[in-house]
């Protein structure tokens, strides 16, 4: 997912994403622990994207304080 795409959806959807990558990422990290992990590269992924979905939740944030 783009950031730009991430900046067109609603708060809500963005922290149920973030909350969705997150217990993603732990079923990761558990599968890659017990060697079940098919793809390293899949954690790696969704990293970027949870940093993605943080980053413009804290560029909104601040945003929204400059226009205070």
């Amino acid at each position: 997912m783009e950031a730009s795409e991430i900046r067109d959806l609603s708060r809500e959807e963005r922290l149920s994403k973030l909350n969705e990558l997150t217990e993603g990422l732990f079923n990761l990290r558990f599968q890659h622990g017990i060697g079940q992990l098919e793809s390293p590269k899949k954690m790696k992924l969704t990293k970027r994207e949870i940093a993605r979905i943080k980053t413009v939740i804290r560029e909104s944030e601040l945003i929204k304080k400059d226009k205070e």
